[in-house]
């Protein structure tokens, strides 16, 4: 973030999120906790970087994070640095696969990353808008694992869910074809909202422009944000699901 106080505020109004700040040695890092749970992070840009856009960053979980790095660089990723300790609460990178869709990598070590989801105000999804829908799959299993479940039709919706190797039966996310929207790959996060329409009327009185919704759709009624310092993130509430979920060709 350029302004982190202000995302801070932009946030702590939205989600109800108290954020605290880090200790110095961090460098401007502030936790966002909710219900006393870690939400989420918000940090500052690095320095020299100010022209780089804010963005919401994935990351997964890793039990060695040197291993998934070298397996990322194998199969046609890049990894920007290598990874690095995080004082004594983990260990990470970021990376970006292929078709250009970046994302992070979390060695847990003091800090295990998100303590809460899928309620109010908590993430509960995320999904990668790629134009090389193939090329992604294929990346991500080899360096991941994933096991992946068509979802679309195949022509207007091409969709997969995708869940770890070690449990197939748990989805964890998704990944669109958006070849035909001719917009730049990236991962797109999910907070699960009481009230869409209202998340959405909140944000916007906060400084944030709405792109997409409200909408309804089989897995809640959603909307698609821009905050006010440019991150893109999507808000859905659950409990207003129309329509039956679909499940492929």
């Amino acid at each position: 973030m350029d302004d982190t106080t202000a995302a801070r505020d932009f946030y702590s109004a939205l989600f109800g999120w108290e954020v605290q700040d880090g200790p110095a040695e961090a460098g401007g890092y502030l936790m966002a906790t909710l219900d006393g749970r870690p939400a989420a992070g918000i940090g500052p840009k690095p320095e020299g970087m100010g022209g780089m856009p804010s963005v919401w960053t994935t990351y997964f979980a890793a039990a060695r994070a040197d291993e998934i790095a070298e397996r990322v660089s194998k199969s046609g990723g890049q990894v920007f640095m290598p990874p690095f300790d995080v004082l004594d609460v983990g260990r990470m990178f970021i990376a970006a696969d292929p078709t250009g869709g970046v994302f992070g990598v979390w060695e847990a070590k003091a800090h295990n990353g998100s303590g809460i989801f899928n309620q109010h105000g908590a993430y509960c999804w995320n999904e990668l808008h790629t134009p090389a829908y193939d090329r992604a799959h294929e990346f991500y299993n080899k360096v991941f694992g994933w096991q992946y479940t068509e979802i679309g039709d195949g022509v207007n919706l091409i969709y997969s869910t995708f869940a770890s190797a070690d449990d197939s039966s748990h989805e964890v996310g998704g990944m669109m074809d958006a070849s035909a929207l001719n917009t730049p790959p990236y991962w797109l996060t999910w907070i699960q909202v009481d009230d869409a329409d209202a998340a959405l009327t909140t944000a916007t009185e906060l400084g944030a422009s709405v792109i997409m919704g409200p909408d309804d759709s089989p897995f809640g009624r959603m909307g698609i944000l821009q905050a006010p310092q440019g991150e893109v993130f999507g808000v859905i509430d659950p409990a207003k699901a129309v329509g039956e979920v679909p499940t492929g060709t």
